[in-house]
């Protein structure tokens, strides 16, 4: 008897936990932003001695990352490829991606597209990897592989989350 008491409860709590597991949680994504080099702290952001901070020999991948990441956002592509270039680990899709980012800003869309494709082989669920290349493929005129990939974003964290409503929006503005 008492193994039917401790059935009724254990069954249910564990398929609530099988459950809990499915479902997408929340938390810290592939996409979001690395916090800001501690690095070079005492220059402001995007300054020229800020950037000229950032380009000095980085401690690891994760300031390589960081350093290379928001070089790139602050359209410094030249310094944020120097910066990543530096990362041991150049396999890291999150290090590719960025690459990526840097290159198809400079113009380079096919170099770009070859280090997402990388990206994506390790890293299937990075939706900003996939923003990216989705923009890239705007760049090139093909709205249906840009669709595609706004479609797995779609499938991997839903129409509300960031990257799918930037690429959604590049889309749109695309016509």
């Amino acid at each position: 008897m008492p193994t039917i008491g401790i059935t009724r409860f254990v069954l249910p709590g564990g398929a609530a936990l099988a459950l809990l597991a499915l479902m997408v949680q929340p938390g810290f994504a592939a996409s979001d932003p690395p916090a800001a080099p501690k690095k070079c702290a005492e220059h402001t952001q995007g300054s020229a001695a800020w950037k000229k901070c950032m380009g000095t020999k980085l401690k690891d991948d994760v300031e390589a990352f960081a350093a290379g990441y928001w070089l790139a956002k602050g359209g410094d592509y030249h310094g944020a490829l120097d910066a990543l270039r530096q990362a041991s680990n150049q396999a890291d899709p999150r290090i590719q991606t960025m690459i990526g980012f840097s290159l198809r800003k400079m113009g380079l869309v096919d170099e770009a597209m070859a280090y997402y494709t990388a990206a994506l082989r390790t890293a299937p669920d990075q939706t900003n990897t996939r923003q990216y290349l989705g923009e890239a493929f705007l760049q090139k005129g093909d709205r249906a592989k840009a669709l595609e990939q706004l479609a797995e974003i779609s499938t991997r964290c839903g129409t509300a989350c960031e990257d799918y409503r930037l690429l959604a929006d590049a889309i749109a503005q695309a016509g």
